[in-house]
């Protein structure tokens, strides 16, 4: 009779862990977890970003400082015709500034998906990188192995009226909460664009995908690379750094 009662106990639960609510809920932690590990309570970072074309490249040094999922502020560093730019990112707003002219522009919706600095990554891209986690519905779709973890494939989709640019989203999440890839498709489920993370090594403090490849759909020769060169969690970072009188105050 226990046996019975064990085996009934068991089956119970295999059930409602199978349920596509609890399904939903697990990619929804999955996908919680993968963006909070990436960005941490604060950061600060230095990070090379090629952007290479059939016929040219162009590289940057960039410094930037994150606080939680809202705000981030970065300048180029290098080269030396590029240095003080200026980016800053609050919320999903975004201003940049430019010091040759020492003015801060406001970007307005109509600019946020130009491409920033002429790379493969959107003003968007920056300024919304996180409404992935309340924008969408997650569901869990499969699962591969990546270095002997287990990879959880998930596809997103805007919830209804969500103000997102993409009408899907494909993420392959690691066990560990180390995101390998994310897809973006337009309204229709074409693939645009896709990011991958390579090269998983210890990087402040934990294993972190060093390098980033944001690449376009059917552009082989075409793709931007972010390289992180340091990386720090936890720091003190003042709200006041993500401020537009900061923003005019190159920290290099």
């Amino acid at each position: 009779m226990k046996r019975f009662f064990l085996f009934a106990a068991m089956s119970l639960l295999f059930c409602v862990s199978s349920l596509p609510g609890a399904h939903a809920e697990k990619a929804q932690v999955l996908v919680e977890d993968a963006v909070n590990y990436l960005r941490g309570e604060t950061s600060r970072a230095v990070v090379e970003m090629t952007i290479h074309r059939p016929d040219w490249e162009r590289t940057m040094t960039i410094k930037a400082w994150t606080q939680a999922r809202e705000n981030s502020i970065f300048w180029i560093v290098s080269p030396p015709k590029d240095r003080g730019n200026g980016t800053l990112k609050r919320g999903d707003e975004m201003w940049i500034y430019n010091p040759k002219v020492n003015r801060v522009i406001k970007l307005p919706p109509s600019m946020m998906s130009q491409s920033w600095q002429g790379s493969d990554f959107s003003n968007n891209d920056l300024a919304k990188s996180d409404n992935i986690v309340d924008q969408y519905t997650h569901e869990i779709i499969g699962t591969e192995t990546h270095e002997g973890k287990t990879v959880y494939l998930i596809r997103s989709l805007p919830k209804p009226g969500a103000p997102v640019v993409w009408g899907m989203q494909k993420l392959k999440i690691r066990e560990d909460h180390i995101l390998l890839r994310q897809a973006f498709f337009d309204e229709d489920r074409k693939l645009v664009k896709a990011l991958t993370m390579e090269r998983i090594e210890m990087l402040g403090g934990r294993l972190y995908p060093v390098k980033w490849k944001m690449q376009k759909a059917g552009q082989e020769e075409e793709y931007t690379v972010l390289d992180y060169q340091s990386l720090e969690f936890g720091v003190n970072i003042s709200d006041r750094m993500f401020t537009i009188a900061s923003l005019k105050n190159s920290r290099f």
